[in-house]
């Protein structure tokens, strides 16, 4: 299988931090919150990899490479200044994917998820996983009942939060056009017609959106605490 970080966001909320840095490549506990994805992307034996990025990029390459020295092949689509949004940079990447399905990760989350427990079912387009609500989305996005995922207020079953992380049939991409476009409202019509399923995972889960964040899970990792 094979899989894409996802690394175009542009990080304003990071701002100064990524005034001339891309946010992937902050650091936590010396080390950048992609080469945490790398890593456990190939622990779990997942070693082809494809990176999307956009402004900043090319620093990604330079400090990433060929993905030799982390045991794992990787190969860019770079989408320039212009970045093309969670679903165009997906579409966009898909000239470089040739597995069915691919997994996706958000590069700017940090967990110990083991990539390796997901799996979806053949008759969905996506599997998400999903975590409990953090502070700053207390409403969650989809609701889970019996592995099947939900959009719409009235549907039943507990609400989490998407992690940013999932499985991903090229089909779901495959009626886009060329450029950017959003992802939530493609799982969102694949979820009504029961398309997309998914699992929820109870451990370490951040998203690394804020510098607050960032330093609080910096202290945390550079602790030996588990981050929360």
């Amino acid at each position: 299988m094979q899989a894409l970080i996802l690394a175009a966001g542009r990080g304003q909320r990071m701002r100064p931090l990524t005034d001339r840095t891309p946010k992937p490549l902050l650091e936590v506990a010396g080390k950048p919150l992609i080469q945490y994805h790398v890593e456990r992307l190939a622990a779990a034996g997942v070693r082809d990899l494809i990176i999307n990025h956009a402004r900043f990029g090319d620093q990604i390459e330079a400090r990433l490479g060929s993905g030799n020295a982390f045991g794992v092949s990787i190969h860019y689509s770079a989408e320039g200044d212009q970045p093309l949004e969670t679903g165009g940079g997906i579409r966009n990447a898909l000239a470089l994917i040739d597995s069915d399905p691919f997994l996706v990760v958000n590069a700017d989350v940090y967990t110990d998820f083991p990539f390796a427990e997901l799996a979806m079912p053949a008759e969905t387009l996506a599997h998400l996983l999903l975590v409990d609500n953090p502070g700053h989305n207390n409403a969650g996005d989809f609701a889970l009942a019996d592995g099947r995922v939900g959009y719409a207020a009235d549907v039943p079953g507990r609400r989490y939060t998407y992690s940013g992380i999932g499985l991903y049939r090229p089909a779901l991409f495959a009626d886009q056009p060329a450029g950017a476009f959003p992802l939530a409202p493609l799982l969102r019509e694949a979820a009504a017609t029961g398309r997309v399923s998914g699992q929820h995972y109870a451990g370490v889960w951040i998203d690394v959106g804020t510098p607050e964040r960032l330093r609080s899970l910096d202290a945390a990792l550079r602790a030996g605490d588990p981050p929360a």
